[in-house]
């Protein structure tokens, strides 16, 4: 991505942070910082973006983010319980209100059975006020078709329509 790429939905989920006054981190594996990089294109990014991490192999996940060895070892990289854990130690370790997660197969190889080229899986976490019991992380699964840079693109994009969708949601 560069400074060519399209601001609208960056914009748009940009504008909802900044009129509730909350903070979102990233953690990327499949997208390598592509979301990071769509979200600070846009001027002012700094009044509701952290940070991002680009956290691609499994000690990384681990190591930064809290991942459980159990969830890696049980379901592989590219999983639910994955994407969720991911989502929720990005929030959690950075300390802001909206944690968003990608990981997946873009391909060309890498794909199986279960899990072929194109399965990403995209998790959301927000933070509720503590003693709410209203914090929560919703993980959703997509098959994106084409090359590996396309499948890359539409996670971006998905993954900030999915973060796009509870911010209008609440």
């Amino acid at each position: 991505m560069n400074d060519d790429i399209d601001r609208e939905l960056p914009m748009a989920v940009g504008d909802a942070l900044r009129d509730r006054e909350e903070l979102l981190a990233v953690a990327e594996s499949c997208t390598g910082g592509l979301i990071g990089a769509a979200i600070t294109a846009v001027p002012g990014a700094s009044d509701y973006f952290d940070s991002g991490l680009t956290t691609y192999a499994y000690d990384a996940k681990r190591r930064h983010l809290g991942v459980s060895r159990e969830s890696l070892d049980d379901h592989g990289a590219v999983s639910e319980p994955v994407a969720r854990e991911m989502a929720q130690g990005i929030r959690d370790v950075t300390d802001v209100t909206w944690g968003v997660a990608t990981t997946g197969v873009a391909g060309p190889t890498g794909g199986t059975e279960a899990n072929p080229v194109g399965t990403v899986y995209i998790g959301v976490a927000h933070a509720a006020p503590w003693d709410s019991g209203d914090s929560y992380t919703t993980v959703s699964r997509y098959v994106f078709d084409g090359d590996r840079a396309e499948i890359r693109a539409k996670t971006v994009d998905q993954a900030l329509e999915d973060l796009l969708a509870e911010l209008e949601a609440r």
